[in-house]
């Protein structure tokens, strides 16, 4: 994983939840649920703060949703290049017939 320059953000992200119930599922953080916690901590944030904390919760939730395809690769990953992907065809040939 990259190096968190900013940890007191993700702190805050998952003191106020990741996500939020919504309906059938979750949800990202509603402002409401930003500015409710700002209210009862007594901690102001940023706005550039904020508008991060509730990006970070749109984009965790983004990224569940793409995980549960079986095939979805890890989000550290980089992508996978034609050679890696010539090398596991053949691996599976060799293994396969």
């Amino acid at each position: 994983m990259p190096p968190n320059s900013a940890p007191h953000i993700i702190g805050r992200l998952v003191e106020i939840g990741l996500t939020e119930a919504a309906g059938m599922g979750a949800a990202p953080l509603s402002w409401q649920s930003i500015h409710a916690w700002q209210t009862v901590t007594g901690i102001r944030l940023a706005p550039w703060e904020a508008r991060l904390i509730r990006a970070l919760s749109v984009e965790y939730l983004a990224e569940g949703r793409r995980a549960e395809t079986e095939n979805c690769p890890p989000p550290w990953r980089a992508e996978v290049t034609e050679r890696e992907r010539e090398t596991e065809v053949d691996r599976l040939r060799v293994v396969l017939g």
